[in-house]
């Protein structure tokens, strides 16, 4: 019995890199893609449903480790529901979080393969280094935005006095939480850009250096803004940390420049200001020969004007 062997084709993802696929199955292989990829996600928004409650109990250890969240008479952390379906909505909220999380390798994935024909070697050499960072960069905003939120809940709720008694709403506490880790970790990820500017080219290891009083003024205004208490302790942390960040990236620009050998042009030693040397000797200027006003330059004689065309009756028709 003899057995016919098929020869395998060019995957998808070579022919898009190669130029072949046809704008048609672009928008097919798109809505593949996005198939995949909603598909991923509804996966794992049904892991998240069920560890919502787990994640709701975390994201509460700020407030709940603090003695004035502690019910008198229970002696048990609670908040307040002023609507019936406020905390199965929130549920529903923090599951939805939780399924992109769990599902981003896949969803990324998807994207990545959808982007990456289109880009050269080196693009997607850079793609991969900064996809590599930005997740622990996020990471390290979001534990820091949890150290935060707690030195800030207890010094505001220490300013309320014992007079006073405080119940937090269960959907306003969690979305100022997660809020805050949101814009903790989005601020990790500056120096990326910092790191981005320098490897196209657009400013380098020097010139970022010599923006570091700008940086560190913008660091501590950003923090003075999103930290949610007026004290200056959390306000301090993010600024020395992005500071830090700051630092490390363009210390990193400066291996960069190293590596590719700028600063040293023919004229990386000069000013912008200054004026360079010349390497020849530049020809004297003398005056031309004088020209008599009299005399016409350059008039252009006039031109004949074409014999006009016979026409006949009939050439009109």
């Amino acid at each position: 019995m003899a057995f016919a062997l098929r020869k395998r084709g060019p995957s998808t993802f070579e022919r898009a890199a190669d130029g072949s696929m046809t704008l048609i199955e672009h928008v097919r292989e798109l809505r593949n893609r996005l198939f995949r990829a909603s598909l991923a996600i509804m996966i794992g928004f049904g892991v998240g449903i069920w560890l919502a409650k787990p994640v709701r109990v975390l994201l509460s250890e700020p407030y709940c480790s603090l003695d004035a969240s502690l019910d008198p008479v229970t002696g048990k952390c609670k908040f307040v529901q002023l609507g019936v379906a406020d905390v199965f909505l929130l549920n529903l909220k923090i599951g939805l979080w939780v399924g992109l999380i769990i599902a981003a390798p896949i969803w990324l994935y998807q994207l990545w393969a959808f982007i990456a024909p289109g880009l050269h070697r080196h693009e997607r050499r850079y793609a991969y280094i900064f996809t590599a960072l930005a997740a622990p960069l996020f990471a390290a905003g979001a534990v820091l935005a949890f150290f935060v939120t707690t030195k800030g809940l207890e010094f505001l709720l220490n300013v309320s006095g014992d007079d006073i008694a405080t119940n937090l709403e269960v959907t306003r506490y969690i979305s100022f939480v997660t809020n805050l880790i949101l814009l903790f970790g989005v601020a990790f990820e500056f120096p990326l850009i910092v790191l981005m500017l320098n490897f196209v080219g657009i400013a380098s290891a020097k010139r970022l250096l010599s923006w570091w009083r700008v940086a560190i003024f913008v660091f501590f205004a950003f923090s003075a803004v999103v930290t949610p208490t007026p004290d200056p302790f959390g306000m301090t942390a993010l600024a020395l940390c992005l500071s830090a960040l700051y630092f490390a990236a363009v210390g990193v620009a400066f291996i960069n420049d190293r590596r590719r050998g700028r600063g040293k042009e023919v004229y990386a030693g000069i000013d912008d200001d200054e004026v360079s040397p010349l390497e020849f000797d530049a020809d004297p200027v003398v005056a031309g020969q004088r020209v008599d006003a009299a005399e016409p330059i350059g008039v252009p004689e006039p031109i004949a004007k074409p014999a006009p065309i016979e026409r006949r009756y009939d050439d009109m028709t």
